[in-house]
């Protein structure tokens, strides 16, 4: 009974390196087709501030631009 040890390790760790790629790989094709489906039935919307609702609009990230540098320049600074 000749049994060796490296390459047996060398096997499982190919199998379980195998499973874990086709793992995410799986994963990611489901998400990405999620959020197909996702923004073909949620559509983005502009909706006034008085009903206290989040509104996502994807063109009008300057305000976001400006608050996130302000922030990283102050964070610096310190």
């Amino acid at each position: 009974m000749n049994i060796n040890l490296v390459s047996e390790g060398f096997s499982f760790m190919v199998l379980g390196m195998s499973s874990v790629f086709l793992f995410l790989v799986i994963m990611i094709f489901t998400l990405s087709i999620q959020g197909r489906i996702i923004n073909k039935f949620i559509k983005n919307e502009i909706i006034d501030n008085d009903n206290k609702t989040i509104c996502f609009k994807k063109e009008d990230n300057n305000e976001l631009v400006a608050a996130i540098s302000v922030a990283i320049s102050n964070f610096k600074k310190r």
